[in-house]
């Protein structure tokens, strides 16, 4: 059917532009925390995104409805992501390479089929099954919004990102407190370039673009599908990784990209015959 495969075409486009903002974010996540704290980024990320999503809103640019429906949903979907994924995420980051962080990605597949399968009650096929484990062989945390199914890719990206403003907003005003350093997180993007390009960069490319790229991709091509396409992040990461912040791209790291990249094809080669042959 025509549908199915313009369907399973604009998930995988928006899953493939998702991946790759991902995995350059870490270079930008990377430098922002050399001289900052992972919460003040975290804070001022999600803030200033919440603010550019609202006026969206306001001005009827997006489209989002909450009125009668059970937020419930989205709100568990929130309290994984952004806040307890996020929070592993830039801590990591920041204690870690940009290319081991970007390796680490390989682990969200397995943790995708093995929800999807138990809560979303969606058995993988066995081609899925196969590009995760090619996959695992080249790389060595978090599925969510399928359930929230009644809602559009606008109003699913606002409440997420209007979780991570308000609890790391919170997170990062009570580090500077506590550390009295109010007026230093307040000033950071001004101060600190490296900070405000990161900021800029999570802000609009991650956490307005990305975030709703991925609610389209998960509403076209379902979890399992899209979860193979996470390892993408993975080669983003180490390329950029080695080209702009001079890590080392050893020859164990490009047969990693290969495998990869034959997971990738692997996990998707069934549903691209079946949605082509129709």
């Amino acid at each position: 059917m025509k549908q199915k495969y313009n369907n399973y075409l604009i998930g995988s486009l928006c899953a493939i532009t998702c991946e790759a903002l991902y995995g350059l974010s870490y270079i930008f996540t990377k430098n922002a925390t050399r001289e900052t704290s992972s919460l003040s980024l975290l804070g001022w990320r999600f803030l200033v995104a919440f603010i550019i999503m609202t006026v969206l809103a306001l001005t009827r640019i997006i489209k989002i409805d909450l009125k009668g429906k059970s937020l419930r949903p989205l709100l568990t979907v929130a309290f994984f992501c952004p806040v307890i994924y996020f929070i592993g995420e830039t801590f990591g980051i920041s204690r870690t390479t940009a290319s081991e962080s970007g390796a680490f990605l390989a682990c969200i597949p397995v943790s995708s089929l093995i929800a999807s399968s138990i809560i979303l009650k969606k058995k993988p096929t066995r081609f899925q099954i196969a590009g995760i484990l090619i996959t695992l062989s080249g790389v060595l945390v978090t599925v969510f919004a399928e359930k929230a199914d009644n809602y559009s890719g606008a109003e699913i990206t606002y409440i997420m990102l209007s979780a991570g403003a308000l609890i790391f907003a919170v997170l990062a005003l009570a580090e500077a407190i506590l550390y009295d350093d109010v007026s230093t997180l307040i000033m950071l993007p001004i101060n600190n370039s490296d900070f405000m390009i990161a900021v800029f960069y999570q802000e609009i490319c991650c956490s307005v673009l990305a975030f709703f790229l991925s609610n389209v991709e998960i509403s076209k091509i379902g979890v399992n599908q899209t979860s193979s396409f996470i390892r993408i992040s993975t080669i983003v990461s180490i390329v950029a990784g080695a080209f702009f912040l001079d890590e080392k791209f050893t020859i164990l790291q490009i047969i990693g990209v290969i495998v990869i990249t034959a997971g990738v094809y692997t996990s998707n080669f069934e549903s691209m015959n079946s949605r082509a042959s129709r």
